[in-house]
């Protein structure tokens, strides 16, 4: 993969592009830097939120340059350069660092300090050798806890026993939404070809209904073809024609291609996907902290 630039790589191409003196709105900003800078595999980069980690990283640059001065913001979300943003483009065409910019802050710009004082907070904004913008760090820190929670989680589900497992399975259905206000999700003990380990009705008098098939497999086995059509098998037996698979190991290619080409509609949920739901949707986990992230409210200021 092509390493992206730094927020602090994108001034200059930020700079230049506004150095026409006309006022550019941030969303054209993101796209014409990324355009103009960037190759489409740096483009197609994102955040764990799903975000074009260049959108983000030149979000940023645009920041720091509005703060000392380098652009003057128009309207909310307009930029135009200004004589101190030419003055520095001209002294560095061919980049910033942090240290020459922090030279053109203004007095009293408390965020560029490093260390604590009696006068100025401790959350600096600004290190010597920034990698990844403050935003990048709290989503990827997030990320990092929850693969850390999932692994977790995948080896409580497989170390407890197949009823447990089976139940948590429906949880997760439910908390997803499916069984809808008055639906209900049951275990079941059905002996068919292939097995049914539940059933969800979507509706309170079981009209529409999802039949799953659970399988606490080891994390690190795969689920292969026969096990997916013996699922499928016991969906006829059913008259359904629609079900869910879920397991706590993977699926084989050739179990993906067979659900994927039958008839009967088989969703495939393996081990890293379930957990991964069980997160977004808070089936076994808890909320330890939570974290506000604030920006300026530009409606107060106008």
């Amino acid at each position: 993969m092509v390493t992206l630039p730094s927020w602090d790589g994108f001034m200059v191409p930020v700079l230049q592009l506004l150095a026409d003196g006309e006022v550019h709105s941030l969303r054209s900003i993101r796209t014409d830097v990324a355009q103009a800078s960037l190759t489409e595999e740096q483009r197609e980069q994102v955040l764990p939120s799903g975000s074009p980690k260049a959108d983000n990283r030149i979000g940023w640059a645009v920041s720091y340059l509005y703060r000392v001065g380098a652009l003057e913001r128009r309207a909310r979300g307009e930029y135009r350069i200004t004589d101190v943003g030419v003055r520095l483009l001209a002294d560095h065409p061919e980049g910033i660092t942090e240290v020459e910019l922090r030279q053109y802050a203004r007095p009293g710009d408390s965020w560029w300090t490093t260390k604590a004082t009696d006068n100025a907070p401790t959350s600096a904004v600004i290190t010597s050798s920034p990698e990844i913008d403050p935003t990048e760090q709290v989503e990827e820190g997030i990320a990092r806890i929850h693969a850390d929670v999932a692994a977790e989680l995948l080896r409580r589900l497989h170390a407890n026993d197949p009823a447990f497992f089976e139940q948590a399975v429906l949880d997760l259905l439910v908390a997803m939404g499916y069984g809808g206000a008055d639906g209900r999700a049951t275990r079941t003990q059905l002996s068919n070809d292939g097995g049914i380990d539940g059933i969800i009705d979507q509706d309170a008098l079981g009209l529409s209904r999802v039949y799953v098939q659970a399988k606490r497999y080891a994390l690190d086995s795969s689920v292969g073809r026969p096990e997916i059509q013996g699922f499928v098998g016991a969906l006829h037996g059913q008259s359904a024609n629609q079900g869910v698979f879920i397991t706590t190991g993977r699926f084989s290619a050739g179990a993906r291609a067979y659900a994927e080409g039958v008839a009967t509609r088989v969703v495939l949920v393996d081990g890293e996907r379930m957990a991964a739901l069980m997160i977004r949707y808070g089936v076994g986990v808890q909320v330890w902290q939570t974290v506000q992230i604030v920006e300026v409210d530009e409606d107060f200021f106008e």
